[in-house]
């Protein structure tokens, strides 16, 4: 603005509005961590949003333990002295609604933040890459867990309720809950990683249920296939190729549990369920850094 009449400028003043600095406890990145894990998780539920944000999840929780708490109806009231399945099948047996539930939540818990690109915001002090996605990790973790578990905490009390065996029923059930622990760390850690990859909601949901559902059915389709020319030794190494056998083949070898592949044909030997074990635990800590590679980049965008 030009000057008027030849007058020279005026003097700069500092103008006191009120505001004040904070002089606060900084809490630190322990606090932050934990925060954005206990958001991420309520979130998961859709605890803490609209109505809208929890039908799915709370319909699919339903879904999950629904089944079990008729089985265990069923027990008691025929008298029957043991449940119609074994704890650690029940996950397998169940594997389109927890794969319908990390389709929905995966893109959820990470697309938002690329798509509005808010992720450089968290990294901001005093947030890392690593903090944001052990957070994001434990926190899709654990809601998977709760989603996993439950049903079989349902199952173990109606057993104890029917008055089956303490002892089987709890080692079942410990062995159940260890395996559906690492179900949840590794469904989560794919499931992360897919939907990191695109800030699109809908192309992240897609792109999960095509990842478990496309890999589980070439897989089951090739080991039926093998059981029928009776190369049952191929049907365990081809458990290896999708996550829901991958886990299905660890529990049988480690667990002692009954496996579902053809013929009941999972790992046989202690070579075949080590090599199970070391694929499971490298494919979650494969995701986790891959997720903190993206991650990286993010910071600084």
């Amino acid at each position: 603005m030009t000057q008027l009449e030849g007058r020279p400028p005026a003097a700069d003043v500092i103008h006191d509005i009120g505001y004040r600095h904070y002089d606060g406890p900084r809490l630190g990145r322990g606090y932050a961590r934990m925060s954005l894990y206990v958001h991420s998780l309520r979130g998961a539920y859709g605890l803490g949003r609209s109505a809208k944000s929890k039908v799915l999840p709370m319909i699919l929780l339903a879904a999950m333990c629904g089944p079990a708490a008729i089985m265990v109806a069923v027990a008691i009231g025929t008298k029957a002295t043991r449940l119609p399945i074994e704890y650690t099948q029940y996950a397998i047996i169940m594997q389109a609604v927890i794969g319908l539930y990390l389709a929905a939540q995966a893109p959820q818990s990470v697309s938002l933040d690329l798509r509005f690109k808010t992720t450089p915001l968290y990294f901001s002090r005093p947030i890392e890459a690593v903090d944001y996605v052990a957070s994001k990790f434990a926190a899709l973790t654990t809601a998977l867990f709760i989603l996993t578990g439950t049903p079989l905490l349902v199952m173990y009390i109606g057993a104890l309720l029917a008055k089956f065996d303490v002892g089987d029923q709890s080692a079942g059930f410990a062995k159940a809950m260890l395996a559906a622990l690492l179900l949840s760390m590794l469904f989560s850690g794919i499931g992360l990683v897919i939907a990191a990859l695109t800030p699109r909601r809908g192309f992240g949901v897609a792109a999960v249920i095509a990842v478990f559902t496309l890999s589980y059915g070439a897989v089951t389709s090739v080991q039926g296939v093998a059981s029928i020319n009776g190369n049952h030794d191929v049907i365990a190494w081809l458990g290896l190729l999708s996550p829901i056998t991958l886990i299905d083949g660890a529990q049988t070898w480690w667990l002692g549990a009954t496996s579902s592949f053809p013929e009941g044909a999972g790992p046989k030997d202690a070579v075949v369920g080590t090599v199970y074990l070391l694929v499971l635990l490298a494919v979650i800590a494969g995701c986790f850094g891959l997720l903190m590679r993206r991650y990286r980049k993010a910071v600084l965008s």
